[in-house]
């Protein structure tokens, strides 16, 4: 079952040192403009198909968001995971919109 994480859960999270990933689940050109420091995008109709090759490890943690509560799409993506056999997947429901009105760092454009 996938577990929703608060903004300062996933801070913590992170800070702990705790092996993660996280996955923006908005299409290609939101990801471009602002992500999470280190994210990688996969979008849900693309699981099955690019998550292998992006989450190699299916007992890492994931942690899915999109854009607000209001965004699906962190928690179709996560219930696919789930389907494809990852074990520990969670999600971040209030998105890169909390995380920007928290004063966090976000990166832009795509990863070298």
């Amino acid at each position: 079952m996938v577990k929703d994480l608060t903004g300062t859960e996933l801070v913590e999270l992170i800070e702990s040192g705790h092996p993660l990933t996280l996955v923006d689940a908005l299409p290609e050109a939101y990801y471009r403009q602002a992500h999470l420091p280190g994210a990688v995008n996969l979008v849900e109709p693309d699981a099955a198909t690019h998550a292998a090759a992006l989450l190699p490890d299916r007992d890492r943690t994931v942690v899915t968001y999109c854009s607000n509560r209001a965004c699906g799409n962190s928690g179709a993506l996560a219930r696919r995971l789930e389907a494809l056999g990852y074990t520990d997947v969670r999600t971040y429901p209030d998105g890169i919109q909390d995380w920007v009105e928290s004063g966090r760092p976000v990166e832009t454009g795509v990863p070298a």
